[in-house]
């Protein structure tokens, strides 16, 4: 996982000079870069294409096909072989599969009786506690549903990359256990589901950033959206840098600072723990996000143009905006030594970072991070005091029933 100061580009495949943010290519592939299509193919593949094509891989079997080089795998319109795991040609993917795999955990193992009590207590919680606790409720347990959605409907399909589809089928099952958790929470306080399930639908404050997400899944979700131009091309990096970047890498933050803060005051720890472990997954997501998206650049330069560039920034711009009316939305007081106007400069520095890391120059001079503890919130460690909590490895084990 990356921290604040690694150079988001390393380990990729290519050429890029991070001090700059450029995109560079060698003479021998200046000379000869051409930009490819889905149907196109390159003379020194020997394979025949129509094995090279399709969303499984399985579309046509030819006996007696050369095996698979490194070389032949690329992020996105890739006509070698989907199935073949190995050679790996992104170790970085690989690795960060087994981390997620490594990172398991699940909502049950997480002690909530102390948030049950506070919860109930008349007079535990202030209101505007309780509002913070609803509405970021209300956002995540829809937020997490939307980008599994995106995953699984949009996104797998078009990366034609083995060991990228193998991170975002642990991913997939990670955006699972989030939904699960958020549930979890809002049946252990014993809330009105229909409220908070409904709340994306009924309140501005959260509706709004779902519906700003939402379109940017509705191309890449259509079964007739092929990858393979310029156009859908540049489609599929933008809707990419819109879940990654921006949903998962800005709009997460309000929210999660907000409950994290609330348990370093020792209050609802158990739904504060809950959110630990997301972020911490969150950040993983996100970082993997950034990995394909200049992986992609680094592979298909002509993509990453002046105008592209000024659309996103201007989405960066937009969203930024929203996140800001939601902590106001959310925080209309200063309550738990937070205010609106620290997670303005909170999001300008947020945002400043995620430009850097996708090589876009920043948009925030001097934003400077209000917030140093949530740095620490990534470095969470999973053990636990043997005496202090449940032998959750033998209660996991323990569960599963053979009948």
């Amino acid at each position: 996982m990356q921290n604040w100061n690694d150079d988001p580009f390393a380990g990729l495949s290519g050429n890029l000079t991070s001090e700059t943010n450029e995109l560079t290519l060698d003479n021998n592939q200046a000379q000869g870069a051409i930009v490819e299509t889905a149907t196109q193919t390159h003379p020194e593949e020997t394979a025949p294409p129509e094995t090279h094509i399709g969303i499984t891989g399985l579309e046509k079997i030819e006996i007696g096909a050369r095996r698979i080089q490194v070389d032949d795998k690329k992020i996105i319109n890739c006509r070698a072989d989907l199935n073949q795991l190995v050679p790996f040609k992104y170790d970085w993917a690989w690795q960060k599969y087994l981390d997620g795999c490594a990172n398991h955990w699940m909502p049950q193992e997480i002690n909530m009786t102390a948030d049950i009590a506070l919860w109930k207590s008349k007079d535990g919680l202030t209101e505007d506690e309780r509002m913070i606790i609803k509405r970021n409720l209300g956002f995540f347990s829809t937020a997490d549903s939307l980008v599994a959605n995106n995953l699984v409907l949009a996104v797998y399909r078009h990366i034609t990359n083995p060991e990228c589809r193998q991170y975002l089928l642990r991913q997939s099952f990670e955006e699972a256990v989030h939904t699960h958790a958020y549930q979890y929470v809002i049946e252990s306080l014993g809330m009105d589901d229909g409220e908070i399930f409904n709340m994306y639908r009924e309140l501005p404050a959260v509706a709004r950033k779902a519906e700003w997400a939402l379109p940017f899944t509705q191309h890449l979700s259509n079964p007739n959206f092929q990858t393979g131009t310029d156009e859908h091309d540049q489609m599929l990096l933008r809707e990419l840098i819109a879940f990654y970047v921006i949903f998962e890498g800005i709009f997460f933050y309000v929210g999660f600072t907000q409950i994290l803060s609330m348990g370093r005051r020792n209050k609802m720890t158990g739904t504060a723990e809950q959110f630990q472990y997301i972020l911490r997954d969150e950040s993983m997501h996100m970082n993997f996000g950034i990995d394909v998206i200049n992986q992609i650049k680094i592979e298909n330069p002509h993509l990453w143009t002046e105008t592209f560039k000024e659309n996103i920034i201007n989405i960066i711009h937009e969203a930024v905006d929203i996140e800001i009316q939601y902590a106001y939305d959310t925080m209309p007081r200063g309550i738990l030594g937070l205010n609106a106007p620290m997670f303005k400069e909170y999001l300008h520095f947020i945002a400043n970072r995620r430009c850097s890391q996708i090589g876009l120059p920043e948009q925030y001079s001097g934003a400077q991070n209000p917030f140093p503890w949530m740095s620490e919130v990534l470095d969470l460690k999973k053990e636990k005091n043997f005496f202090e909590t449940r032998v959750t490895e033998y209660q996991t084990g323990g569960a599963l029933s053979w009948d």
